[in-house]
This record gives structure tokens, sequence and C-alpha cells, in this order.
């Protein structure tokens, strides 16, 4: 039977695959955002590891931007400070962050990759 296309993709970025062990994957572009990214970082300065590919990694601020009066303040506190927590993590670990208002933006979709 053939794979589907995410199983496709899963078994060519396989590095490393062991009896019992979730697979180790190759990722070209990590793209992050402000949302779950946090996590992320605290998980690396926990355990005192660097971003392998900082030049393969995009931040966007996409999920906490207002869609009209962009060069107003954000004013919901709780988008405003992951905002500000992805600038200062991107900052601090050299990754290239796409801020609210650049014109600049990418959509995939599924029928792309076909």
């Amino acid at each position: 039977m053939g794979k589907t296309l995410s199983q496709k993709i899963w078994s060519d970025h396989v590095v490393r695959s062991g009896s019992g062990l979730p697979d180790l994957l190759y990722i070209d572009l990590h793209l992050i955002h402000e949302v779950t990214s946090p996590q992320a970082f605290d998980g690396l300065r926990m355990n005192g590891r660097s971003v392998r590919r900082p030049d393969l990694t995009v931040a966007t601020e996409d999920h906490n931007v207002p869609t009209e009066n962009i060069d107003q303040p954000i004013a919901d506190e709780i988008s405003l400070k992951q905002i500000e927590t992805l600038r200062d993590n991107t900052a601090e670990f050299g990754i290239t962050n796409y801020p609210m208002g650049i014109r600049i933006r990418a959509s995939c979709m599924l029928s792309d990759l076909n």
C-alpha cells in the first residue's frame, strides 16, 4: 500500500530511528510564532542548549497581532507580552523575526506540495 503525503515527508526526514524510541527528524525550515515558542526557548535555556540552525529558523508575529490599526500599541496585555517575549527570544538566539506590519508573508497550502 502507498504512503500518505505526511508519511512520505516524515520518512524522508528521519535521521535516526530506534525500537521504542521516537524518531529523530531533520527539519529543513523551522517556523515559530509567539504563542508556543516561549516554552521551547525556556527548555533550551534550562538544558544549556542553543538553536542549532538559527539561519533555518524564522519567527513571525501572527497569532496576537491586530488585524486593523497595527500602528497602534497592542491593547491586550497577554498578547503584548507574548509578542515582546518572541522578540526578546529571537534576539537572544539570533533568529530572524518578521514583526507585525512587515509585508513579507507566505502561505503554503497542501495543494502546493503536490
